[in-house]
């Protein structure tokens, strides 16, 4: 029997350390059958095979867009026609929907307007296909994760039974979503990461180097996916340090040896996964070389290298001179450019001068002429006097070209946004007050330094009141033609909002230079990009009709989402976990809580342990504590997040909880099933409690799939309804 069970730990790889092996049992314990070798590698065959079926029945229904697809199915035709878009979060999850597309043969054509549009003649099985195979894999992650932790055939069994016949995971796995890639990659990274630390008494073996090289490209892939990828790096990261401290402990390894692990450690797991994460950016801004709707959320100065764009292989004066005819762009993302129009603020509004705002379309009422404070327009336009450069901390007149007014501000209020000051057009053929006169300042310039068109930030500081020229980001009512409102803060605070860049620039008396020349470079582009992203990511607003949650909704499976359909002549899919293994995962959570601090009393008091109890204790603890601290790392954050969240969010932490399940369950019949005598009786209450588990989770799925493989007809309110008194929780929209 021992012969049999070293033989199936030789099998795998890699070999487990000395100190994990199976200790030998102390007397009055029952002894516990090893499976054979071929047990393992059957088992993973048929939880596999399980996954892959439950994931790919009924791929293809229903033949329409549902959900989310309208929005990473439209990105990854955007890839397949190269189509400049933005997103919020990194680009390798939909850029690998798109190559699945690409390889599937579809051919980026279907608008992917609003969900219920039918995809007819087009080919989406494809790119569900692809998501459908990553979910499937999923399983045989979290089995072989959950064995190697555990050492526990039952416990990775009951783990992967789990997340099969969990309706949820199922149907966030058959659409063309980011959830099953990046749940992909995290459970990769975890996977990886047990493994290495089952080598680590054969380091920088071949095998050694494998699992660690390949859990820094999991997490490339996970960070490259979705920012919450960041979650899993942390762990990996407290694991590692973990590692590091524990052997800095060990007096034999010398300071040399130690040295080595912590650079193989530091060129794995951080090098390899940002040199990754760097080239999926590279590849990114590659392929989207043309045009597209995410233009706007960029600088002027990456627009201009996008085919297409009216800012390509343009070419426009470099530095900034009194006299030009300019356009300027804010910053924040969809800020918009500087503008004006004839219309006056209506009564009531502040001063009823001209109205100011922010429009985010090219106009000919963007145009802005700069002028001295103290000059006149006949002295600017004369073309034998020199040219005179804007500088830094300069003090300038900008007049509206279309209507001749000043840019001018004062104390009264704005109209949309409290204690900021108005912004209006003033003046009469330029001739205005002191309340036209604006410093120019560029970040991070010294005084006197020239200003260039699309590369300098700049800052217009009202010379009267000392606020700043921003955007609000606040959409002005129908008076002001919905655009966006433009204020003066007194508030100082250096954001996008109150930085501008000079894009247009016309002035016949200097030189044009290609604006290839002024292009940025990768680097500055790549920060960029973070930067729209993270600030995207946080101003994240409901939609309307939109079913948003809170974070304590989620484990106990307060409330889903609709999918598909919302009437009886729909095909209705509703994502929704099934409730009796979430509130088994929940039950366990309270459980493994109890146990862990029953086991870390029993052990600090001394009392004395079997062989098995000690083992069991080992797991529990052990094992049991890094799934534990998975599941805070990937639960807890969101509750300090502010923007806004649903329930799909929640599905990476339940893997972590669906694990811990199998092991606490698995270690809580083998310590009841301990007290038991003779063998045999124990060994039955073993397979009992286990056959009992899995016979709950089968029947609860046989009650509740009909929620990811589509409903037709009454809705469960009614008795001849397929779902008809399923309907547990009044939050429960099915």
């Amino acid at each position: 029997m021992r012969r049999a069970r070293r033989g199936a730990a030789r099998g795998g790889c890699p070999r487990m350390p000395p100190r994990q092996r199976e200790p030998r049992r102390g007397p009055g314990v029952p002894p516990r059958p090893a499976p054979p070798a071929a047990a393992r590698p059957a088992a993973l065959a048929l939880v596999t095979l399980l996954s892959f079926a439950s994931r790919f029945h009924r791929l293809r229904e229903p033949p329409h867009v549902c959900w989310d697809e309208t929005h990473f199915g439209k990105m990854g035709s955007y890839y397949i026609n190269r189509t400049f878009f933005f997103d919020v979060h990194p680009p390798l999850g939909k850029m690998l929907i798109g190559l699945a597309g690409y390889l599937s043969g579809y051919d980026g054509t279907f608008p992917f307007q609003k969900p219920g549009d039918r995809y007819e003649q087009h080919n989406y099985v494809g790119m569900r296909g692809f998501c459908a195979f990553l979910g499937s894999c999923l399983v045989p992650f979290a089995y072989l994760t959950v064995l190697e932790l555990s050492k526990s055939l039952p416990a990775a069994l009951l783990t992967a039974f789990i997340l099969i016949f969990d309706t949820g995971c199922i149907t966030l796995s058959q659409y063309i979503l980011l959830d099953p890639i990046l749940m992909f990659f995290l459970m990769g990274a975890v996977l990886s990461m047990v493994k290495c630390n089952s080598c680590a008494d054969r380091p920088f073996s071949a095998s050694w180097w494998f699992w660690l090289s390949l859990t820094g490209v999991s997490l490339a892939g996970a960070m490259g996916v979705k920012f919450v990828g960041l979650f899993v790096v942390l762990l990996v990261g407290l694991n590692t340090i973990y590692d590091l401290w524990d052997l800095l402990g060990n007096l034999s390894l010398s300071l040399v040896m130690f040295g080595k692990h912590l650079l193989a450690r530091v060129l794995c797991l951080i090098f390899l996964p940002l040199a990754l994460y760097t080239a999926m950016f590279a590849v990114h801004f590659t392929v989207l070389n043309r045009s597209g709707p995410g233009d706007g959320f960029f600088s002027s100065a990456f627009q201009s290298q996008l085919i297409g764009n009216n800012l390509h292989n343009v070419s426009v004066p470099e530095h900034l001179a009194y006299g030009s005819v300019v356009t300027m762009k804010n910053l924040r993302m969809a800020g918009g450019y500087l503008h004006s129009h004839w219309h006056l603020y209506p009564e009531g509004v502040g001063a009823r001068q001209q109205q100011v705002t922010a429009y985010l379309h090219k106009d000919l009422n963007n145009l802005w002429i700069i002028k001295k404070h103290d000059s006149d327009t006949a002295d600017l336009s004369d073309s034998s006097s020199p040219v005179e450069f804007v500088r830094h901390g300069d003090i300038i007149r900008l007049e509206h070209k279309e209507t001749s007014r000043n840019l001018h501000s004062h104390q009264h209020e704005a109209p949309l946004t409290r204690k900021h000051f108005q912004v209006t057009g003033y003046g009469i053929n330029g001739t205005g007050d002191s309340n036209d006169f604006w410093r120019i300042e560029v970040v991070g310039r010294r005084t006197g330094q020239l200003i260039k068109v699309l590369r300098s930030q700049v800052r217009l500081t009202h010379v009267a009141t000392g606020c700043v020229l921003g955007s609000s980001g606040k959409t002005l009512p129908k008076w002001g033609w919905e655009q966006v409102e433009v204020t003066c803060t007194p508030y100082l605070k250096e954001t996008p909002n109150s930085l501008w860049n000079f894009e247009d620039h016309i002035n016949p008396k200097l030189p044009n230079i290609s604006l290839d020349v002024l292009k940025p470079s990768f680097a500055e582009i790549l920060l960029e990009s973070h930067m729209v992203m993270i600030q995207g990511n946080s101003g994240l607003k409901p939609k309307d009709n939109e079913v948003t949650s809170k974070p304590w909704h989620w484990p106990i499976n307060y409330q889903g989402l609709r999918f598909s359909g919302v009437n009886e002549t729909d095909y209705r899919v509703y994502l929704l976990g099934n409730p009796v293994i979430w509130w088994l995962n929940l039950v366990t959570i309270g459980l493994y809580l109890l146990i862990t601090v029953a086991t870390a009393v029993a052990l600090k008091r001394g009392v004395q342990l079997t062989s098995e109890l000690k083992e069991l204790s080992r797991v529990v603890l052990r094992a049991g504590g890094q799934i534990a601290l998975g599941w805070l790392l990937h639960y807890l954050p969101f509750f300090m997040m502010g923007r806004v969240l649903y329930f799909h969010h929640y599905f990476p932490a339940m893997l972590f909880s669906s694990m811990l399940t199998g092991i606490t369950w698995d270690a809580l019949l083998k310590f009841c099933a301990g007290f038991l005598s003779p063998s045999t009786t124990a060994r039955k209450v073993y397979g009992g409690g286990f056959l009992a588990l899995v016979l709950l989770i089968l029947y609860s799925f046989y009650l509740f799939h009909p929620l990811s493989y589509g409903m037709i007809g009454p809705m469960a309110s009614h008795p001849s309804s397929p779902m008809a008194g399923l309907r547990w929780m009044d939050s429960w929209e099915f």
